[in-house]
């Protein structure tokens, strides 16, 4: 499957953002769909993930800011990011687990100023 992540940009500390991943053909039975980011110089981390049951995990640091939401019927995977801080400035990434394949799409920047 091919991804796509959309809705990047620029927002001060505080402010909310929403990307898109929309996938080429239909997430209904992927497994897992993930968004990870990657901020300068540091490793690729898991931000949240959501499984095809619509069960749903977030990393710690971003708990009850961020939610993750999949749409089968349009073939997405959003994530709403709130009271952005400048630590989640990062390159955001969408993740399709959908074995035996682990398919990425090319990032979407994000840039929190304080």
């Amino acid at each position: 499957v091919q991804l796509q992540a959309s809705g990047g940009g620029l927002v001060q500390a505080g402010g909310s953002l929403s990307l898109s991943c929309a996938a080429s053909r239909s997430i209904t039975d992927i497994i897992v769909m993930r968004w990870f980011r990657q901020a300068p110089g540091k490793q690729r981390d898991l931000v949240a993930m959501i499984t095809s049951g619509g069960d749903t995990n977030y990393a710690d640091s971003v708990k009850g800011r961020f939610t993750i939401s999949r749409d089968n019927a349009k073939n997405t995977v959003d994530l709403q990011m709130n009271s952005l801080k400048p630590e989640d400035t990062a390159v955001y990434y969408c993740n399709a687990l959908d074995l035996p394949y682990n398919s990425w799409g090319r990032g979407t920047l994000v840039t929190v100023s304080s």
